[in-house]
């Protein structure tokens, strides 16, 4: 989890580059889930992992459709010219 944020502050050129350690925080807390949900018999961490795979699935997708969008309107997906966009 500390590589996961140490990676998002350090890799601030690329927006994909900028989501990888996210994901990789999602399957370090799913990880955490199961490993407690099978010390403790409890079926709850597995409910609980398999939702935040899905979630991580949903948001994975709606983050790529935003990079595709974004890629065609500007040309780039870099962070500074999406900083400059005015609403």
């Amino acid at each position: 989890s500390i590589s996961g944020i140490r990676g998002i502050l350090l890799n601030r050129r690329n927006i994909p580059i900028m989501s990888m350690p996210i994901e990789s925080m999602l399957l370090a807390v799913n990880s955490n889930f199961l490993v407690f949900s099978v010390s403790s018999d409890d079926m709850m961490g597995q409910s609980f992992a398999s939702l935040v795979s899905t979630v991580a699935a949903a948001e994975s997708a709606i983050g790529l459709a935003i990079f595709v969008i974004t890629f065609r309107v500007r040309g780039t997906i870099a962070v500074e010219s999406i900083n400059s966009i005015q609403g």
